[in-house]
């Protein structure tokens, strides 16, 4: 099966070669066609694939690597902790996801999607594979602005956190959608009750490239997925007809996060009492502060939640005293919180040794393409 690199934006010939794929034509490997020509061919070099295609034809590459005939996506992950891998997804799995969404959110033939997100990544891709199931055409709005979701006639979106609080913050009416997935990165309580007070009715999804884009909503998992939660560590595992091939060219990482006919997360998870899956955080979130076990996730969840800020993350530094100190990065309201204010805050609402010894204030916390925290950019930021 040949692989094909597509530098396309989407719209209708990236949807054409989609749908190719999707019928055992060759497979595509979609690419960021903002992104820069030194980190294209650095992804070329290491997936691969037998030609190019944009909007000049189709231009044959140097030393292909085999695809299995079953695969019709490579997808890049987005890289927010290392180097990107390429995901191997087949039209089964694709087809699986999207219509397991369907179902799940009561969707009727012919509704239409608003595309807003990279699609280069899952989360956009799985928008146009939900398209072509629904029978519809995706209302494509390449770059996110608010007036895209307070001026469209589609039925539903998937947006990050991020996207929705710009848009609650524009004063968008969310009532307008049927179903708005909201997925990527954690979101608040006070995000989500935010929303409903602008009549959004939101489902958060948990998922990766691995299992075609989200595979858990609103904590349950889409039919025919399984999700584990190991007694010992709370790894999440996941399986089921959504689940990735395994990684293009890297079998080393392959035999590491797909084990048994289980994809093994990075993250960390519970059950809720209602016996969904409740995340925690990353793996490489949980942190040893003091002699105590503490998840950044969890520290940020609580910081966004107090007055004073709009959008939080954290990380951590090594402090000869602490071991690991913890970082709050904050993007204010007026009036803007204080580290004293806030070490109280997180403190009370998980413990001491959660507190925040730092704090960095922002314009905006940085995100890559995909609309996730960029892990090493925030690291790198300096109070």
């Amino acid at each position: 099966m040949p692989l094909h690199a597509v530098l396309l934006p989407p719209g209708p010939q990236l949807s054409d070669l989609l749908t190719a794929a999707l019928d055992g034509g060759p497979a595509i490997l979609p690419l960021d066609p903002q992104g820069s020509a030194t980190a294209r061919d650095r992804l070329l070099q290491r997936l691969r694939p037998d030609a190019l295609v944009d909007g000049a034809g189709v231009h044959p590459l140097p030393d292909p690597a085999p695809l299995d005939d079953d695969i019709a996506v490579v997808v890049a992950t987005s890289g927010s902790s290392g180097r990107p891998k390429g995901v191997q997804l087949s039209a089964a799995a694709l087809l699986h996801s999207a219509t397991a969404t369907l179902t799940r959110l009561a969707a009727r033939p012919r509704q239409r999607w608003l595309c807003c997100l990279p699609t280069h990544h899952i989360a956009g891709l799985q928008v146009l594979v939900r398209s072509l199931v629904a029978a519809s055409a995706p209302v494509i709005h390449p770059r996110f602005d608010p007036s895209a979701l307070a001026d469209t006639e589609a039925d539903f979106v998937s947006l990050v956190p991020t996207m929705l609080y710009r848009a609650l913050e524009a004063g968008v009416d969310l009532s307008r959608f049927h179903r708005i997935l909201l997925g990527g990165a954690s979101a608040s309580p006070m995000l989500l009750e935010q929303a409903a007070e602008a009549g959004g009715r939101v489902t958060t999804t948990y998922g990766m490239s691995e299992t075609c884009g989200g595979a858990v909503y609103d904590g349950v998992p889409l039919d025919g997925v399984e999700v584990g939660v190991e007694p010992a560590d709370g790894v999440i595992r996941l399986r089921g007809p959504v689940l990735a091939h395994g990684y293009r060219l890297d079998p080393a990482a392959t035999a590491t996060a797909f084990v048994d006919g289980w994809y093994v997360t990075p993250d960390v998870g519970a059950r809720s009492p209602n016996g969904g899956l409740r995340v925690l955080g990353r793996r490489d979130d949980m942190i040893i502060t003091g002699g105590v076990n503490v998840s950044l996730q969890q520290v940020a969840a609580v910081l966004a939640a107090r007055r004073g800020v709009a959008e939080a993350a954290a990380y951590a530094r090594a402090d000869p005293e602490w071991g690991q100190r913890i970082v709050a990065v904050v993007v204010p309201r007026d009036p803007a919180p204080t580290l004293t204010e806030l070490r109280a805050f997180v403190a009370e609402a998980i413990e001491p040794a959660a507190a925040p010894r730092e704090l960095i204030l922002v314009e905006a916390l940085p995100l890559l393409p995909s609309g996730k925290l960029d892990r090493q950019a925030l690291t790198g930021l300096a109070g």
